[in-house]
């Protein structure tokens, strides 16, 4: 039986790797011993983190088209305006990109809250915004970006 030994490898020098392995994660300084009832570093990480937020559907889709209206501007008494300003049905459709669940439940939850402030005479979502300023909307907005926060959806 014939077995090679011979690699072919360059043989290595081990102070040298020694030396790099040192400049790459060199020794901690020493510290005092530590203090047994004290937390340990990871424990006081965990804790100092906040809760991260995840919005749900409704409320992404209400804040998206919050943002597309801060970016494209507001519009009344029309779906588009030529320049990109949108009413806030145009608002709310863009961010949704589709009329599914989470769009119909923002509208809704956008109408429930523009009936609470501005009474319940209001049919649907382009009246209501045809009807009042844009410190009036985006309050609406606002209001109804926070219960769908709230209620987690």
């Amino acid at each position: 039986m014939n077995t090679r030994t011979e690699t072919g490898f360059t043989p290595i020098d081990p102070a040298l790797y020694a030396k790099a392995f040192q400049l790459l994660d060199p020794a901690p300084e020493p510290t005092a011993p530590a203090d047994p009832a004290a937390p340990s570093p990871v424990s006081v990480i965990l804790a100092a983190a906040p809760p991260v937020h995840r919005p749900g559907p409704v409320e992404k889709t209400l804040t998206d088209a919050l943002a597309f209206l801060d970016t494209h501007g507001w519009a009344k008494l029309r779906l588009i305006h030529p320049e990109g300003a949108r009413c806030s049905i145009g608002a709310l459709r863009a961010a949704a990109g589709t009329r599914d669940a989470a769009y119909r439940d923002a509208g809704n939850l956008l109408l429930d809250e523009a009936r609470r402030q501005h009474g319940n005479q209001w049919e649907a979502i382009p009246v209501w915004n045809d009807s009042h300023t844009g410190a009036q909307v985006r309050g609406v907005w606002e209001a109804a970006i926070q219960r769908a926060h709230h209620q987690n959806i």
